[in-house]
């Protein structure tokens, strides 16, 4: 009779033991899909070992990118991380799922000037994730010139040091804002004459690029390119004293990067824990020291106002409001977005 009283114990312990490791865990592996060098990864970690939950965390470089892998199926991702314009695009395409904020419920920390947006006006589908500009990276060692206007990159002085984003909406929306249009332009005359300065400019460019524009210019292999302004906060929190980044009087590109949860998602309770737990205000302030961009998170916001007060003064982390109130977001252009590809297309291959 003890024998198996001791038995039992035994066979008791080990349940207890083994119980609440496969509840936190359940076997559940979530993919996530976010912009490349855009999350201290290490948190990654610590998500896996607070919920058990394993992560399978790929990047892409563009939302166009982004976009045509969920179109194209055969993979179900569980949280990415588009535009604005993306956003609404996929909203109205019905390839995002609502989401159940009683398990977010670190979203009372988003700013509420990031809510209630034209891409997602009800709040039902996005949870801001960072914000920032399109602007101007540039090294102060090669370039003397002000950086103060999209002209400098048409700048002849500057020839085969310029390096532009392989990006449509941004290549486009700087030609546009160059030319006093909006980088939300629908109209095929503003659009002739964007792709027309793009063409006179390719003779100057170095090249069309994605990410690593950052590290170009940061190793002296180019005077200035169009990038965005995390990349210069990057670079600003690696001490690079001889890198600075501009933003154009004319205004320029304001975006919102959102976490979203796809239609096609199997797992959304989980993605959504994971949307929570990046929005807790230690995780949040330790992924914008280590990736550089603004944080919509108000107490991650006041941490870095405390412990890094003159990055406030950087037009990279904290722009001029002026400038902004001549800046825009961009939208979703609808079927008009073909236009904008082929232009783009037509630039890269002349």
């Amino acid at each position: 009779m003890k024998k198996n009283v001791a038995l039992f114990v035994v066979l008791v312990l080990i349940l207890v033991s083994v119980v609440p490791l496969a509840g936190c865990g359940s076997g559940v592996t979530i993919n996530v899909f976010n912009w490349g060098e855009y999350m201290d990864e290490s948190l990654i970690d610590e998500f896996e070992k607070e919920t058990g939950i394993k992560v399978n965390y790929k990047t892409y470089a563009t939302n166009e990118e982004l976009l045509a892998k969920m179109e194209a199926g055969g993979s179900s991702y569980d949280v990415v991380f588009p535009s604005d314009y993306a956003i609404s695009e996929m909203i109205k395409r019905d390839m995002l799922l609502e989401l159940d904020f009683n398990n977010i419920p670190n979203y009372k920390y988003i700013d509420e000037q990031f809510k209630n947006t034209g891409y997602d006006p009800e709040n039902k589908y996005s949870v801001p994730y960072f914000w920032g500009t399109i602007g101007i990276l540039y090294n102060t060692d090669m370039v003397d010139d002000p950086v103060d206007s999209w002209d400098i990159l048409w700048n002849p002085k500057y020839k085969g040091q310029i390096l532009m984003k392989k990006d449509v909406r941004d290549a486009l929306g700087v030609a546009l804002k160059k030319l006093g249009y909006s980088m939300n332009s629908t109209n095929d005359n503003e659009l002739a004459e964007a792709k027309e300065i793009l063409l006179e400019q390719k003779p100057l460019v170095n090249g069309y690029y994605g990410d690593e524009i950052r590290d170009l210019i940061a190793n002296g292999d180019a005077a200035m390119g169009l990038t965005y302004s995390g990349d210069a906060m990057d670079l600003y929190w690696e001490e690079f004293e001889n890198i600075a980044y501009g933003v154009p009087e004319e205004g320029t590109n304001v975006w919102y990067d959102c976490m979203v949860i796809p239609a096609s998602s199997k797992y959304k309770k989980e993605a959504e824990m994971f949307i929570n737990f990046m929005l807790d205000p230690d995780i949040a302030f330790k992924n914008s020291e280590a990736v550089g961009y603004a944080s919509p998170n108000t107490e991650a916001l006041k941490r870095m106002k405390e412990e890094y007060p003159e990055v406030f003064d950087l037009p990279a982390y904290w722009p001029d409001e002026e400038i902004l109130k001549k800046s825009e977001v961009y939208v979703d252009l609808g079927d008009y977005k073909v236009k904008y590809n082929e232009i783009l297309t037509q630039i890269l291959v002349n």
